[in-house]
């Protein structure tokens, strides 16, 4: 049985519509009008035991909206849903006491307290034994360099001190599945490098499943082996990173073709379109249409062509054009 499962979920708010002008404003004393938000829509998922998924979205897409219906936060409007075989809403404590969560904005460490002061609080919530605190307190600081700001309170971390922190206090406990929200918004590279680790490593030792939302894409190739792109509420995609790639088909040669500063001229129907950019000509296919090899040849066998690379779409630009443009089918 997967970890995580929901089945038709959603999620309807009523959002206070406010009217125009003056008289809006007057007629809202009387009377107020709402309109129904649908944040997430028929939503079924299934997360299991051990696996890393991203779970990514626009702004206003309902990534947070889903999390915090799975750790219990929001009760659905409808639809059935579980984790670890409880409903979260319904056994909001075990429920708690089985999760870990990192939210970007928010904190669950005691801002005026020492840092070790309040993973020691952590402790007791969590109800750690002794033994296991101290090992997994000395393997977190040595892993997350920790050591030089335990004494310090929490309020005068830095954001790549405290974010490390939470992370250390969202496995304290080593709970079966860990949600985190945007983990490394606004980290510096290395300190982005070391949570990352920090994360493969303690999910591939203890089998934990986490499930990222995150906007910094290099989050989501670098964890999850599994993508679900969400989008106005209802799911458009779940499966490999590799698999998403492949919807699109699109790809790019880029030519730098001598005496030339004029797109060229090829007769392949394959060709999407031909540019012309910084003085290097970008001709871009269809892989289902022609391939990169018949294109080259036909390139060699009309222009003089001193280099030339061959560019495969990252999933920056593929998820970009997710959010501008959806996805098919």
């Amino acid at each position: 049985m997967p970890i995580i499962q929901a089945e038709g979920l959603n999620k309807k708010f009523k959002v206070y519509k406010k009217g125009e002008g003056i008289t809006g404003y007057l007629k809202s004393f009387i009377h107020r009008d709402y309109e129904e938000i649908h944040a997430v829509a028929d939503l079924d998922l299934e997360i299991e035991k051990g696996e890393i998924v991203g779970y990514i979205g626009a702004n206003g897409a309902g990534k947070s909206t889903t999390v915090k219906m799975l750790t219990g936060i929001l009760e659905p409007t409808s639809g059935k849903v579980t984790v670890n075989g409880r409903d979260p809403h319904k056994n909001r404590i075990k429920n708690a006491m089985n999760i870990g969560v990192v939210f970007g904005q928010k904190t669950q460490l005691w801002w005026d307290l020492p840092v070790k002061e309040s993973f020691k609080l952590l402790k007791e919530i969590y109800e750690v034994p002794d033994e296991k605190y101290e090992d997994r307190i000395q393997r977190f600081t040595e892993v997350l360099d920790l050591e030089e700001f335990m004494e310090k309170p929490v309020r005068k971390l830095s954001l790549g001190q405290k974010m490390r922190c939470e992370l250390a206090a969202a496995f304290l406990h080593m709970p079966p599945v860990v949600y985190l929200d945007e983990p490394t918004i606004g980290l510096d590279v290395s300190v982005k490098e070391k949570i990352r680790e920090f994360i493969k490593e303690i999910n591939q030792e203890k089998d934990i499943a986490v499930m990222v939302t995150s906007h910094d894409l290099g989050d989501i190739e670098d964890l999850c082996e599994r993508i679900i792109v969400l989008d106005e509420g209802k799911k458009i995609f779940d499966g490999s990173i590799e698999e998403l790639m492949s919807r699109f088909s699109e790809r790019r040669i880029v030519l730098d073709v001598k005496g030339t500063q004029e797109v060229i001229q090829l007769n392949n129907p394959g060709i999407i379109d031909i540019e012309l950019q910084d003085g290097q000509v970008e001709v871009v296919f269809d892989k289902e249409r022609t391939n990169a090899a018949e294109l080259i040849s036909e390139i060699l066998g009309k222009y003089d062509v001193a280099d030339f690379q061959i560019k495969e779409p990252d999933i920056k630009e593929v998820v970009k054009r997710i959010y501008k443009e959806g996805i098919e089918g």
